[in-house]
């Protein structure tokens, strides 16, 4: 039997190998269950947006719910919609705005604790100062030194994404297998997290403006009035507070991983940040003022998508590109193929952080790059992630450069999210 690690990384291999062969309709089966694979951006629309309301989540996340309840990531229909209301306050743009110095002084920290000529695993560092950014940012907690154990739960419970599409799932969970023990041990210290930021929240008697205080005091003016239980709070705050991290660190990872072996685009973004900046810690002004760093930013999710495979089940049969699709079939549209696809990017597999002009992001075909989804279901948390990665980026890159390790094999660990595998760097100063 092949390892977990090893059908893992065949994910990739699968969705690129029925691409070539079938173009941007492929469609296979395993066991029972049809899989069609959609790249054209447009029949991506058509799905994400056109005609989201024909489909549900695919059932992976719906079995992710032993992990995440019903959170935003997991639910469906009118309550989801529900409780978007209201958590999307957290996210308008005068608040993520409001975050920008402590995300800032958060990376400078990071900056500070690093030394010269140590090797780091970059994925690891960018999970702990992401993590250390959501915890304060949106629920005014400190969880660094927590920071290890929770990458270890992370790790031991987005473990149990291999197999959330067996039909024998529900009966695994039950088993006191090695796996199923862990993902128990790694949910339960998840949860222990969370609950203890709500109970100082409630116990201290703040009034804060962050997401965990609007959470806590939010009401559902347009339906029923209603807050939320504490059930649905720790799902929510649970779903956001490792969706907020874990993608943002994979893409900033995935950022020191192409900076390091394209020195002319990391000489450049060196350049405007010094330019930009001077040596001081940037705000939310700067992020608009560093179009190459937001272009590394872009380029990272780009090539390396932390969503790298959307999935979704379609309630009844519908056609596409001449094909009918059957119901409770699993419909899965990949960034990773349509953002390398040749016929939309110039160079689809260069690192070119320079071809983010506004007038290139014009030209390109509405669904050509989907990095956070997109329709009803888009990430929520996106303006907060272009500015944090933006931000992180200009803070640590003001003091250091990450260089590929001697012996390091990085690799695309296909999980939940894309991680950053076996990203060893070295940290040199600048």
């Amino acid at each position: 039997m092949r390892s977990t690690l090893a059908f893992r990384r065949d994910v990739l291999g699968l969705v690129e190998g029925m691409q070539r062969r079938y173009g941007d309709l492929a469609r296979w089966r395993v066991g029972t269950i049809q899989f069609y694979l959609v790249a054209h951006p447009e029949w991506v629309r058509d799905i994400l947006v056109t005609r989201h309301r024909l489909f549900t989540k695919s059932r992976a996340l719906q079995r992710a719910r032993v992990l995440l309840g019903e959170g935003l990531l997991t639910s469906e229909g009118d309550f989801h919609l529900r409780q978007r209301r209201l958590a999307q306050p957290a996210f308008h743009r005068e608040r993520v705005a409001a975050l920008a110095g402590e995300i800032a002084a958060i990376s400078a920290r990071t900056a500070e604790g690093w030394r010269a000529g140590e090797t780091v695993d970059a994925g690891r560092e960018m999970n702990r100062m992401t993590l250390a950014i959501a915890g304060r940012t949106l629920f005014g907690a400190a969880v660094e030194d927590e920071a290890d154990e929770i990458g270890r739960a992370l790790t031991d419970a987005l473990g149990l994404f291999t197999r959330l599409s067996n039909p024998l799932a529900p009966l695994l969970d039950r088993l006191p297998v090695p796996a199923t023990r862990r993902f128990h041990r790694a949910r339960e210290r998840l949860d222990a997290t969370i609950l203890r930021m709500v109970d100082e929240r409630r116990r201290s008697g703040e009034d804060r403006p962050d997401l965990l205080g609007l959470l806590l005091a939010a009401r559902d003016e347009e339906g029923d009035g209603g807050g939320m239980t504490d059930a649905q709070l720790r799902d929510e705050t649970l779903t956001i507070f490792l969706a907020g991290h874990e993608t943002t660190a994979n893409a900033l990872a995935w950022s020191w991983h192409l900076l390091a072996r394209n020195p002319e685009a990391e000489a450049r973004f060196h350049a405007e940040i010094d330019g930009v900046l001077g040596g001081r810690l940037p705000g939310a002004g700067d992020a608009a003022a560093l179009p190459y760093t937001r272009g590394v930013f872009a380029e990272a999710m780009r090539l390396f998508p932390p969503a790298y495979l959307i999935g979704r089940e379609p309630r009844e049969d519908f056609a596409l590109g001449g094909f009918r699709v059957r119901r409770r079939s699993v419909v899965l549209v990949s960034p990773w193929l349509t953002h390398r696809d040749p016929r939309f990017w110039d160079a689809p597999l260069e690192f070119r952080p320079g071809r983010w002009t506004p007038e290139a992001e014009a030209a390109l075909p509405r669904f050509a790059y989907f990095p956070f989804g997109g329709g009803p279901r888009k990430c929520i948390g996106e303006g907060f992630a272009w500015m944090e990665g933006i931000l992180a980026l200009a803070t640590l890159g003001q003091r250091w450069r990450l260089r590929p390790a001697a012996g390091a094999t990085p690799r695309p660990d296909p999980l939940i999210t894309l991680r950053a595998g076996g990203l060893r760097m070295l940290l040199e100063p600048r």
